[in-house]
């Protein structure tokens, strides 16, 4: 599957803190975006560790984009957010493939054409092209 909850989150999450003027916190996040607020703190963990969110402790702490919008791939957001990068089909890879011929199906050129599409796509997007 392309984009699960995680991504979505991801992706909302980002849209506000960009809005915001001051760094916002994981727990003031999950309660504006109705999100569960552990399952959010991984997801903006895991944008801190690529470099798309800084994170600022303290009192008045939380997270602030590292990057402006323009510089920020939709595709790095996904990986951050799924821990893998986009896949369209999971038997595009060696271990989904339902009969281990990985490559040499008859419609494996077609899921290989259509993955590089969506590849493309997804590196060519920033985060200000959809916000």
């Amino acid at each position: 599957m392309l984009l699960t909850r995680a991504s979505e989150y991801a992706l909302l999450s980002l849209d506000v803190i960009r809005k915001s003027d001051t760094p916002i916190g994981a727990e003031q996040l999950a309660t504006e975006l109705c999100i569960p607020k552990s399952f959010l703190a991984k997801i903006l963990q895991s944008l801190a560790k690529q470099g798309i969110l800084e994170s600022r402790k303290g009192a008045h702490g939380g997270f602030i984009l590292a990057k402006d919008v323009n510089e920020i791939n939709v595709s790095d957001i996904i990986f951050a957010a799924e821990g893998k990068s986009p896949a369209v089909f999971d038997c595009t890879t060696i271990n989904n493939c339902p009969n281990g011929t990985i490559g040499t199906c008859a419609i494996s050129p077609f899921l290989m054409n259509f993955q590089t599409k969506i590849d493309d796509f997804l590196n060519g997007l920033t985060l200000g092209d959809i916000l």
